[in-house]
């Protein structure tokens, strides 16, 4: 049986568009044990290219500790786990192209998309405010 990790993931921006940043943990399923946390400060970005951005860098991240590990994805940007699942049309070319990235990183890898509502996405939204405060890049 497979080893599966959980990404939580959020971005966020300070006005949209405004100062942004995303926020991505990776976590072991059966230890609940926190592997990895990556912020990634985007600059001057809307609220939805953060989102896609924390789901692109937790992406990588968890594959880079388990390139055989099976994926499930907790985001509470409604959008992005409506759009990855197929749900819902991509209209927006920044955001086909943030979404095009995280398919290819994710061929071959068996993942589950959810959406949770905010206040059970708290870690990953405290990673995406610790970068924009930073205003840099951690744990890529």
């Amino acid at each position: 049986m497979a080893r599966v990790l959980i990404i939580e993931a959020d971005g966020g921006s300070r006005g949209n568009p405004g100062v942004a940043a995303s926020g991505s943990v990776v976590i072991d399923k059966a230890t609940g044990e926190v592997l990895a946390e990556v912020g990634c400060y985007l600059g001057h970005a809307t609220n939805n290219v953060a989102e896609y951005t924390a789901l692109v860098e937790g992406v990588k991240k968890a594959m880079a500790i388990d390139a055989d590990a099976e994926l499930e994805v907790y985001m509470d940007s409604k959008l992005v786990i409506e759009q990855m699942s197929g749900r819902w049309k991509i209209k927006h070319p920044d955001m086909a192209e943030l979404a095009a990235e995280a398919r290819g990183l994710l061929i071959g890898t068996p993942v589950k998309f959810q959406w949770v509502p905010r206040l059970q996405n708290t870690r990953a939204d405290k990673v995406a405010n610790r970068s924009m405060d930073m205003q840099a890049d951690f744990g890529r």
